[in-house]
């Protein structure tokens, strides 16, 4: 099999920081790992007069309406893109297309099957993220088309939660028979056994409470609620710290001294990828309350090192974490006392930690990897090959 892999990104390497987080690299390479040949139609350019013509749309619904108008929407620039995978294409043995996101096949025209993977569909992302909120009308439409484009022209579509396949159905009404979920892997180099995984648990210390948060949105990741859990935790007597990276808290006056910053540390480095591996090692648990997210990668990466997460149950992410197997889902509206009583509770009875721990792991090694989403995306692709 040999998929020629569409991405407006520059995919062969973590060094890019608009490689969608890592995840652009990873999916290939999760895939040469099934014994799939990838032909890379990647980094695709936008034209520079087509950047200029969004740029007066943006300024005039900025000026005229107060709403927003996002470029990535744009036909001229999805057409674009297609366009440039068309000429591409012609240079590769591909029999199959593979897009990252649907952005790079939209408007594709090809005698090839189209595949995508994303984690969200536009109709998920509207009113739900800040980026997406506030578009204008024109937008709006634009977005919804996109969506259903894609999905009229691709022959499987593959999404990271169940909340993003189930909205492709119902709102774009697509054919529930090329619709499927496979989550994505954790990404992060991690080849623990269960054995060292348990050694590891066991090192985590009994006398202090280590939470991290690791998100680059302060509010919309839930930082200020992650920051009065840590509060909470301290006034119910159990000493807690909480490690931020990724951005800085936003807190009036002085920051408590069992907060620690970090800033923003970078995956694209060894030395950066080394360091949030060792972060998530030591930690009891990752807190990422986030008000708006899809499937963040940061679970799938915990659970690769046996660190339970703490989430509200919102987008795709019921899909990553099961209450009590790799960690617990809260209502969107649950207080900080919640989040105290359950990490109190487990804390408190180290054993019952421990379990849980070991559990997240299992999780990892179950459903959560490359290797895993590797294969079942091989399968998922047979049938295209084979047609």
């Amino acid at each position: 099999m040999k998929i020629a892999y569409a991405s407006t990104f520059d995919a062969k390497t973590l060094s890019n920081p608009n490689n969608w987080a890592g995840t652009g690299y990873y999916i290939p390479e999760s895939l040469k790992k099934q014994s799939i040949s990838v032909q890379y139609v990647d980094s695709l350019k936008e034209q520079v007069t087509l950047q200029a013509v969004c740029k007066l749309k943006r300024h005039y619904y900025e000026f005229f309406t107060g709403t927003k108008y996002l470029k990535a929407l744009d036909p001229l620039i999805l057409r674009s893109y297609s366009n440039q995978i068309s000429q591409k294409l012609a240079r590769t043995e591909a029999n199959i297309v593979f897009s990252a996101t649907i952005a790079p096949i939209v408007y594709l025209d090809c005698h090839h099957p189209i595949a995508f993977w994303a984690d969200a569909t536009f109709k998920d992302l509207l009113n739900f993220y800040p980026q997406f909120t506030g578009l204008c009308e024109e937008n709006i439409q634009q977005g919804h088309q996109m969506e259903r484009l894609a999905l009229q022209r691709s022959s499987l579509a593959i999404y990271s939660s169940d909340w993003a396949a189930q909205t492709a159905i119902d709102y774009y009404n697509a054919d529930p028979a090329k619709v499927k979920v496979v989550p994505f892997g954790a990404n992060v180099e991690s080849y623990e056994t269960v054995e060292e995984i348990k050694e590891l648990i066991e090192s985590r210390p009994r006398n202090k409470c280590k939470l991290l948060f690791l998100g680059v949105d302060w509010f919309r990741k839930g930082g200020d609620l992650a920051l009065e859990i840590a509060i909470g935790l301290n006034h119910l007597g159990l000493d807690t710290e909480l490690t931020v990276v990724g951005c800085e808290p936003v807190f009036e006056g002085s920051l408590p001294d069992f907060i620690k910053p970090l800033g923003f540390i970078s995956k694209s480095t060894h030395e950066g990828r080394k360091e949030i591996y060792r972060l998530i090692a030591n930690s009891h648990f990752l807190i990422l309350p986030s008000i708006a997210d899809c499937t963040p990668i940061v679970f799938c990466e915990a659970t690769s090192l046996g660190v339970p997460c703490l989430a509200r149950r919102v987008g795709g992410i019921p899909t990553i974490i099961k209450d009590d197997l790799n960690g617990k889902l809260f209502d969107p509206n649950s207080n900080a006392d919640e989040y105290c009583e359950y990490i109190f509770n487990y804390f408190t009875n180290f054993n019952q930690y421990k379990n849980l721990a070991l559990s997240a792991f299992h999780e990892y090694e179950s459903r959560l990897n490359w290797n895993i989403s590797g294969q079942k995306v091989k399968e998922l692709l047979m049938p295209l090959h084979t047609g």
